[in-house]
């Protein structure tokens, strides 16, 4: 079930981030290199659109899209933890994000995703239009784009 997210479930949120990046086999260092950026804020749930997918009362799984800009929203995260992969949990999230944006009348999303995330990505309607460099020398991002338009 994807419900709104709560202020309390900031740190929840933060610990799933960092588990599902380390489910991909990144170091430990790159993990708390990452710490800061996966952290969800209080602030996130003032200025941002929170949602989480509970099973069992549990979170499993949650998405956080930014403000719209023009006729684009950016998906800033959608993290699935690890004993959950696997159940189209991912797959329903990024749904719900999709008719949130519908529900706005927005053209499209972007988002810049792990690169183990990419083929997820691109089987939901997803193109890779640009690359990022990220703080790992000689590792690039894809930013990706989905028309909401079709």
């Amino acid at each position: 079930m994807i419900v709104p997210a709560v202020k309390n479930d900031a740190q929840e949120l933060t610990q799933i981030a960092l588990i599902s990046k380390a489910y991909w086999g990144y170091t430990e260092e790159q993990i708390q290199s990452w710490t800061e950026d996966l952290t969800v804020s209080p602030k996130m749930f003032e200025e941002m659109m929170v949602y989480t997918f509970k099973s069992n009362q549990e979170i499993v799984g949650f998405y956080i899209l930014n403000q719209p800009e023009g006729k684009n929203i950016e998906l800033e995260f959608l993290f699935v933890h690890p004993d959950a992969i696997g159940q189209k949990i991912g797959k329903q999230l990024l749904a719900h994000a999709v008719q949130k944006a519908h529900m706005l009348h927005l053209e499209s999303m972007t988002l810049l995703a792990d690169p183990n995330a990419q083929a997820f990505y691109k089987s939901q309607g997803f193109i890779t239009i640009d690359n990022k460099e990220s703080s790992i020398p000689n590792r690039f991002l894809p930013i990706m784009k989905k028309d909401l338009t079709q």
